[in-house]
């Protein structure tokens, strides 16, 4: 059982360090109280991601992002009770508190009900080159250099797995016995593992012909094999469901900080200068969901990006949405990143 004191933010904490407890504690859920214990509201992930589309910055104090009037149960509670309050109000976590309003306890419905499988397939695409990280690829495809003790797929693999996923599709094109090798059917993790194979590279969307369309019965995973991010799949797996997209894309905020003072004007009439500001973007972060229809659409032998393939979509109305990602997230694309994995993501 996690510990429901590490997700404990104090009222006068930021934004940022709330989403730095939120991250850590890995309960989806921050517990906002005051010195003497006494809970003032709570924040979850969907509020820091409404945050983050609303482009809030991060050094806002947390009181003005929180839920102040969050729902609660007192600690004498059955599991009946409380269960019957979260389906009511449609809530994965509830506050327990006494009759001061002082923090006992968090009731997680996860933790409540019986851990289930989830039947949703998980397409992950490890058919790279990984040429940027040469010569470390040059005998080893990029998704099975060792982060710690392990491939980057294989950590990939345990993050789903321990969500409760089991079927698995792996691409591969670049040394492809080494991933098989490695994986197999899947025995080992207790999951189900089938491969595909790229003869040759038909673009980040084009695997999806390979796969075995009858299959694709469920929304489906696709993620870059060579991304390490403590992503919570769950709340995806919610936030796509609930928002009826044939397509929900991971997105990181981007900051870039132009080096010059920028003129807007009319004519040659300067009527503003900003010195050095600073600009952000959402941009892609390789992890997708799509639903078994668009899978379905991507024939064999087909040469198509994802960009490509869901602005198509887009064109056609039908709605793909984005969900912003706050957890770490390292896409080890480069030498320098394959370092930082080795200490970054490994502390994390």
């Amino acid at each position: 059982m996690k510990l429901w004191r590490n997700a404990l933010v104090k009222t006068d904490a930021t934004l940022a360090q709330a989403i730095e407890v939120l991250d850590k504690a890995s309960l989806r859920i921050a517990l906002i109280v005051d010195n003497e214990g006494k809970l003032h509201g709570t924040l979850t992930d969907g509020d820091v991601r409404r945050a983050l589309l609303k482009q809030i910055p991060i050094d806002t104090p947390v009181r003005q992002v929180m839920n102040p009037s969050p729902k609660t149960a007192a600690q004498d509670w059955t599991d009946s009770r409380i269960l019957s309050l979260m389906e009511q109000h449609d809530v994965l976590h509830l506050p327990l508190v006494d009759k001061e309003k002082r923090l006992v306890g968090l009731a997680d419905l996860h933790g409540l009900l019986n851990k289930h499988k989830h039947e949703n397939p998980v397409f992950l695409m490890a058919g790279g080159f990984g040429k940027r990280l040469r010569p470390l690829t040059n005998n080893c495809p990029k998704p099975m250099l060792k982060v710690g003790d392990k491939p980057i797929l294989e950590n990939i693999l345990l993050n789903f797995v321990e969500a409760g996923f089991y079927r698995f599709y792996i691409s591969t094109h670049y040394m492809p016995e080494v991933i098989r090798e490695y994986f197999g059917n899947g025995e080992k993790w207790g999951v189900n593992i089938k491969y595909v194979h790229e003869d040759e590279p038909l673009g980040t969307g084009g695997a999806l012909g390979l796969l075995p369309h009858d299959e694709i019965d469920q929304p489906m995973f696709m993620m870059n094999g060579d991304l390490l991010t403590s992503l919570n799949l769950h709340s995806f797996l919610e936030f796509h469901g609930s928002h009826g997209g044939v397509a929900t894309m991971c997105v990181r905020e981007y900051e870039h900080q132009v080096p010059y003072g920028v003129i807007t004007n009319e004519g040659i009439q300067i009527k503003s200068m900003v010195e050095k500001p600073t600009q952000r973007f959402f941009v892609n972060a390789g992890v997708y969901l799509l639903e078994p229809q668009l899978v379905k659409s991507v024939m064999p032998g087909t040469h198509i990006d994802m960009p490509t393939l869901l602005e198509k979509q887009i064109e056609n109305n039908n709605p793909v949405t984005m969900f912003p990602i706050h957890e770490s997230w390292l896409d080890v694309g480069r030498i320098d990143d394959f370092k930082r994995a080795q200490t970054e993501f490994m502390a994390i």
